[in-house]
């Protein structure tokens, strides 16, 4: 393996540290997008329960808020329950977008990573074919072994420009997906919560779902 690499030539070395930062950027999107740490299992209904029985208080809804980001989203709205409903709404959208943007963290470089992946081998091909037509210049097309080096450069480093190109690409698209499905659920959370509140002001004040910008 270590022979396949060194015959890339110096032109492997970008390939190499963009897999190495798109492996990093893996496994901490997979640990903290686990749907548990984002939206923990029942602490809507949790929360809704303390609006109902209004047994909330600053330092209770600031241990809320550190718990997860649904608990920040949630207790955004907590904050300003007193207020109107447009007013708490409003409140929930902006801080959804901040959480959103959090969620998405590091997904844009995983995305260029994936793009700039195939250029960087095309980049090493060429480079493995300029040394090919070099050595034929120089030592004629006898000289086998100069004309394998620059072959093999140039396959290596196409093969290597996919090889971390195609899975980058793969999780991107996934991680996206993920970020998708826990801002729905987080909409969902939020959308109830605002219902209850506005319930407790206004009875028969109409509903309107939470949107959070993407």
């Amino acid at each position: 393996m270590l022979e396949i690499l060194m015959a890339g030539g110096w032109a492997l070395a970008p390939i190499l540290v963009c897999s190495a930062v798109a492996l990093a950027i893996i496994l901490e999107r997979f640990w903290s997008l686990r749907y548990k740490a984002v939206v923990p299992p029942e602490l809507g209904e949790q929360v809704r329960t303390w609006a109902r029985t209004r047994k909330l208080d600053p330092a209770h809804i600031d241990t809320l808020a550190k718990n997860s980001p649904l608990g920040e989203l949630l207790a955004a709205a907590l904050n300003v329950r007193n207020r109107p409903r447009d007013i708490i709404k409003e409140r929930i959208e902006d801080t959804g977008r901040h959480l959103v943007h959090r969620l998405e963290r590091f997904l844009n470089t995983l995305g260029t990573i994936a793009l700039i992946s195939p250029l960087l081998g095309l980049l090493g091909t060429v480079i493995g074919l300029i040394r090919m037509f070099l050595a034929v210049m120089v030592h004629g097309i006898g000289d086998a072994q100069q004309m394998a080096g620059g072959i093999g450069e140039a396959l290596v480093c196409t093969a290597l420009g996919l090889v971390v190109a195609v899975p980058a690409y793969v999780f991107h698209r996934f991680f996206r997906s993920r970020v998708a499905g826990l801002v729905v659920q987080m909409e969902k959370e939020a959308t109830a919560l605002l219902d209850e509140l506005a319930a407790q002001t206004d009875p028969a004040g109409a509903a309107a779902n939470v949107r959070v910008v993407r």
